[in-house]
């Protein structure tokens, strides 16, 4: 019995650690590439680091304003396009994307990254790249040698100035909500649980009714809650 599990334990030591994907980058943003080759191409999102969104631009406080996005973009793809990459996956985010540490000529992409002021360490999700930050700010590194906005920052303004746009758009004592859900066309009176976080979209058909009659007489129901 002894001698079957030194065995074992031999086998289990000895299995080689699950790695991947590898292959050709093709860069899509400053933190997201595909890695492989043709159509067997695998979406990565590169763990522990944020890069300015495509659209956003940086300055302001005395430096003019700059679309600081793109440029990210084009100097990650400059750096790393064609390159091969070995990654380590470490799960998959909400889109589908997997999660992962590559590699190129054995040094690290997102810390090479957030060391040259291209992305910041994401530290909602990973502590990993924490120190690397800080000395590139210390340095003026990249995008630190301007005024910018961390990328959540950026998209959590984007997302409350686009709820701003929507509940700005209710007509005056109209503010019944109709929304269309994979549930179907469902309106929301003010105080139902859902009714705050529900925005209307008028180019999807949604709108904004003044009674229940209106809603029910146009086929819309009444949210359960």
């Amino acid at each position: 019995m002894f001698r079957f599990c030194s065995i074992l334990l031999c086998c289990l030591v000895t299995l080689p650690a699950l790695a991947g994907p590898d292959g050709v980058v093709h860069v899509i943003d400053g933190d997201t590439i595909d890695v492989g080759r043709g159509d067997d191409r695998v979406r990565v999102r590169l763990h522990g680091i944020d890069a300015p969104e495509g659209d956003q631009s940086c300055g302001g406080a005395g430096v003019p304003m700059w679309a600081c996005g793109d440029w990210v973009t084009r100097t990650v793809r400059d750096r790393y396009e064609g390159q091969r990459a070995r990654c380590d996956a470490t799960g998959t985010d909400r889109y589908g994307r997997t999660i992962a540490t590559c590699k190129v000529a054995g040094k690290d992409i997102g810390r090479s990254l957030v060391q040259t002021g291209l992305a910041f360490a994401y530290r909602q999700y990973s502590m990993d790249y924490d120190l690397d930050e800080k000395i590139a700010a210390v340095s003026d590194a990249g995008l630190h040698a301007t005024g910018v906005q961390s990328p959540a920052a950026f998209r959590a303004a984007g997302r409350a100035g686009r709820a701003a746009v929507n509940d700005a758009s209710a007509p005056p004592g109209c503010p019944i909500k109709g929304n269309i859900s994979k549930h179907g066309h469902i309106y929301h009176m003010p105080g139902q649980g859902w009714y705050d976080a529900t925005r209307i979209s008028p180019d999807k058909g949604e709108g904004w009714f003044c009674s229940e009659d209106e809603a029910r007489g146009a086929g819309w129901r009444r949210a359960r809650r």
